[in-house]
């Protein structure tokens, strides 16, 4: 099975929810996970929504139905770095 990956931004200032930035499979994928790393940008494995996001377009919110799996993703990453 090939990797996936997505990159979620999310600016409380601009935007009424987190949007899709990058996504990707294989190498793609890699990439994003290279340069979230580079930037000690947290990661977390969820096979299940990456599945979701990887249907969302590149500059486009979340749906509402996801906001909940985005948003246990968000306080994963806010304890782990705690920002």
């Amino acid at each position: 099975m090939k990797q996936k990956a997505a990159a979620l931004q999310y600016d409380r200032g601009s935007s009424s929810a987190p949007k899709v930035i990058a996504k990707g499979d294989g190498t793609s994928a890699e990439n994003i996970i290279k340069i979230a790393k580079l930037h000690d940008i947290p990661i977390q494995k969820d096979p299940d929504l990456i599945e979701l996001l990887s249907k969302v377009e590149i500059d486009q919110e979340i749906p509402e139905e996801m906001y909940k799996a985005v948003a246990e993703v968000f306080s994963f990453i806010y304890k782990t770095t705690k920002k």
